[in-house]
């Protein structure tokens, strides 16, 4: 026992560590099996008491809880309610799905899941449902007319939506890895995007515009199945056997030119109703190659021009070429997506402005040609450029002839 006591060489160590270190009493060591063991003390941890905490401690001090405030009032105590922690966030993404017959609908805070008829009497059931919701924002995809009424109801409730491309929140879905396809599926999957994304609020239009566009959009339908009739009429045989079919076909024509004629009508009614739309389709005709029909066109499908800058509103037709590079790859820029009605009626007007030898387009694009550049690339080039000056047109009130002449065209 006592030539286990100590026959290491003393070690000097600094006072402070001389004060807290105490050597283990010989009482407490036997040997066991030849081996030297710490006794343990019978007492219990109670009895030892708790042990002194380092006083070179690295971790900060934890401050006490906040304890319940006692009030006393008119000769009773009470205890003052404790301050609650706010887990849950405020905001509220709703997802809609849209079909012809069903609204499913996805509240992504709180995990709701619901659906009502895509009709005026279900709309009407579940408007009070989201009021009570409190929506930070509705989100649904566009679904080819089936979602406006919906979205002008909630925009005339002054609730927040945004009607948002279907391409866009199916490209999210995949990202997310969610490759199933259900109504509830897309539901809450909007609601995702919706808080990841945060879109835009729609800017709903009014009566009147809402009017003018679907009288534009019918004037294209019946332009769409007159030169179909037309191209049917003119590919029957002249046999006497296909007589029946010439006569519906010509029947059929006439009363397209008849209908045509019609909504040219009201569309002329609708613009000389307006003074705005009158101002605005007076000076987009000064522009060349613009026409009463490519003016009525851009007035009703392109609400945002003069409100863009020149590369927002080629985006937003679908004129802006984007890359394709990657690494050593040097793709070809190529135009992509867009508003295709505008597209049209631009073309139409850079093909009539060619035919005139002095006109702006036109030497544009006789020098784009001279570069080497095809005649496709050089027309959608001119369509670019003719929707950059209708834009600054449209911006600051100034006619065609008005307007600055570059010296390079």
């Amino acid at each position: 026992m006592i030539g286990l006591a100590s026959t290491e060489p003393i070690k000097l160590c600094p006072p402070d560590l001389l004060i807290l270190y105490k050597p283990p009493k010989r009482s407490r060591v036997k040997w066991r099996r030849g081996r030297p063991t710490l006794i343990r003390s019978k007492k219990t941890a109670r009895e030892r008491g708790s042990p002194r905490t380092p006083t070179t401690s690295t971790e900060p001090e934890r401050l006490p809880e906040p304890k319940a405030r006692i009030i006393r009032k008119k000769g009773r105590v009470e205890e003052s309610p404790k301050r609650k922690r706010v887990t849950v966030s405020d905001e509220r993404h709703v997802g809609v799905d849209v079909s012809k017959l069903w609204l499913d609908f996805a509240v992504l805070e709180t995990q709701e899941a619901f659906r009502c008829e895509n009709s005026e009497a279900g709309i009407a059931s579940v408007l009070e449902r989201l009021k009570t919701i409190k929506p930070t924002l509705v989100v649904l995809e566009a679904s080819g007319g089936y979602e406006f009424e919906f979205a002008a109801v909630l925009s005339g409730h002054r609730l927040p939506v945004a009607v948002v491309n279907p391409r866009q929140v199916r490209d999210f879905a995949k990202a997310l890895g969610v490759l199933a396809k259900t109504d509830a599926v897309d539901a809450a999957v909007i609601a995702k995007f919706a808080a990841a994304i945060k879109p835009q609020i729609s800017a709903i239009p009014d009566e009147e515009t809402e009017r003018l566009d679907a009288v534009v959009a019918r004037r294209r339908q019946l332009i769409q199945m007159l030169s179909a009739e037309k191209n049917r009429r003119a590919m029957l045989p002249s046999r006497k056997s296909r007589d029946p079919v010439r006569n519906s076909l010509d029947v059929s024509i006439r009363w397209l030119e008849q209908q045509l004629e019609e909504i040219d009508e009201q569309l002329s009614k609708l613009i000389q109703g307006s003074p705005i739309w009158k101002a605005r389709e007076d000076l987009l005709k000064t522009a060349q190659g613009i026409g009463k029909v490519n003016a009525r066109t851009l007035i009703a499908d392109l609400p945002e021009l003069g409100t863009l800058n020149r590369r927002e509103v080629a985006a937003l037709v679908g004129l802006a070429p984007f890359n394709r590079d990657s690494g050593a790859l040097k793709g070809t820029r190529h135009i992509w997506g867009g508003r295709a009605a505008i597209r049209s009626a631009l073309y139409m007007a850079v093909v009539a402005s060619l035919r005139l030898r002095a006109s702006r387009i036109r030497c544009f694009y006789d020098r784009l040609r001279a570069a080497g550049k095809p005649a496709k690339v050089a027309i959608v080039a001119c369509m670019r450029k003719l929707l950059t000056i209708l834009n600054a047109m449209a911006r600051t009130g100034r006619p065609w002839n008005a307007l600055p002449q570059p010296q390079n065209d």
